[in-house]
């Protein structure tokens, strides 16, 4: 087995990729919408106002003769090649931040394993199968998918067509019975069946009704949506769901989760990976995580638009022109703040930030600014006073109008996920006192 293990935001030498060529020349310069078609989960799912992290987005940018990362992390792989994208503040051994926002934003449990030498199939069967309550709910908010259906009848009531052939194989001699076929409007259909399927097998783990323990509710309607279903027709479902994916609009949540029970469903057979030529992977956007992960340490401070789910927008005009997204905008509206969650090291916050944010401050009244991003040395903060003036006249800072750079201190070098715990709620104090 081949593999590599990079952080994001950063830039390694192509020679560096050697041990790992066939998996790189798949995923370079590749946006994460071709890298999703190819079979690589990404989480979230794509969505059209995202900024951090977009459909153009590269995995692997080539830079000359280095190849650069962005905010992703996650684990790829590509026959018996596998790398690993861990965060920058990722020491030598388990990468407990990136562990720890998805512990915070996500509720992973303990079962998913994220030590360095532990297997990349096993993990990313973990990471699906925990990430399933989630879009089970994500969809289930639309409603039960409904569709049309083809039912097979043989008895009295003809409703449908009439299966001639069907008829004389059934009914001969005649009974009383028609065999015929109906076209009917139905929960109980190839979407359904495969969620049900994918509820039965995470149900047969050990660890399964600790899986589902939070979605008990649309399991049960899901149960009572399918009560054709049988153990033997997975292999069918799988095969009718490849070819049928959701297509209507309005349960394009759907999809993401059609997709998730299909990567599940399929690894039942068979390791991942092993055997096939396609990509395979999954895909975790640091930014959002980042964003969300300081959402619980503030919401109670500060309200959260959220551009992913079309919650929250704002107008820059009257008439309801200049749709916006501020990370956070303070509840306390006298002494209004902006804040703006950055996944990426503080000299790389520069003019096009200053200009949202100064923007943002400007339409809410908010004389103070906050780019809040992760620190790995002791917590940092910079003040940048608002200038008045112009070079033609003369030039002075404000003392009313401030933009903070806050950097929040993630530990590097804890010795076990424990202590690093421990020292991320002092870090988290010393952040929360600062408002």
């Amino acid at each position: 087995m081949k593999s590599l293990r990079l952080k994001d935001n950063s830039q390694l030498y192509k020679s560096d990729f050697s041990p790992v060529q066939k998996l790189t020349a798949k995923i370079a310069d590749k946006t994460l919408l071709q890298l999703e078609r190819e079979g690589v989960f990404v989480f979230p799912e794509i969505l059209r106002d995202a900024e951090d992290i977009t459909q153009e987005q590269l995995i692997l940018q080539s830079v000359n003769e280095s190849y650069r990362t962005s905010n992703v992390m996650g684990f790829l792989g590509y026959g018996d090649e596998r790398m690993v994208i861990e965060s920058r503040f990722c020491g030598s051994g388990e990468d407990f931040f990136f562990r720890y926002l998805l512990d915070r934003v996500l509720d992973f449990p303990s079962l998913v394993e994220f030590s360095s030498d532990a297997d990349i199939s096993n993990r990313l069967f973990s990471f699906f199968l925990f990430l399933f309550p989630r879009y089970l709910r994500s969809a289930m908010r639309k409603g039960l998918f409904k569709k049309y259906t083809h039912r097979r009848y043989n008895d009295a009531n003809v409703k449908g067509s009439i299966d001639i052939a069907r008829h004389i194989r059934m009914n001969t001699p005649f009974i009383g019975s028609i065999a015929y076929s109906q076209r009917e409007f139905s929960y109980d259909n190839h979407l359904m069946q495969l969620v049900r399927h994918t509820i039965e097998f995470i149900k047969g783990k050990p660890y399964g009704n600790k899986v589902l323990a939070n979605v008990k509710d649309e399991v049960k309607q899901v149960i009572d949506a399918t009560p054709a279903y049988e153990l033997s027709d997975r292999l069918k479902l799988i095969e009718l769901n490849k070819k049928n994916t959701v297509g209507h609009a309005y349960f394009r949540e759907y999809l993401p989760l059609q997709r998730l029970c299909l990567l599940i469903l399929r690894q039942q057979k068979h390791v991942v990976g092993v055997g096939t030529r396609q990509i395979y992977g999954i895909l975790f956007d640091g930014a959002w995580l980042w964003e969300e992960y300081i959402n619980s340490l503030i919401k109670d401070m500060f309200h959260h638009p959220m551009n992913k789910s079309d919650k929250g927008a704002q107008r820059l005009f009257a008439g309801n022109f200049g749709r916006i997204y501020p990370d956070f905008i303070s509840r306390n509206s006298e002494r209004r703040q902006i804040a703006d969650a950055k996944y990426k090291p503080m000299e790389n916050i520069g003019n096009r930030d200053y200009l949202q944010l100064l923007a943002y401050m400007f339409r809410f009244d908010a004389k103070t600014g906050y780019y809040i991003y992760p620190e790995s040395g002791k917590s940092h903060v910079q003040q940048l006073r608002m200038n008045r003036g112009s070079t033609y006249d003369k030039v002075t800072p404000r003392d009313d109008v401030s933009i903070f750079k806050y950097g929040l201190q993630i530990p590097i070098n804890a010795p076990d996920y424990g202590s690093f715990i421990k020292l991320m709620k002092d870090s988290e104090q010393a952040f929360i006192d600062l408002f």
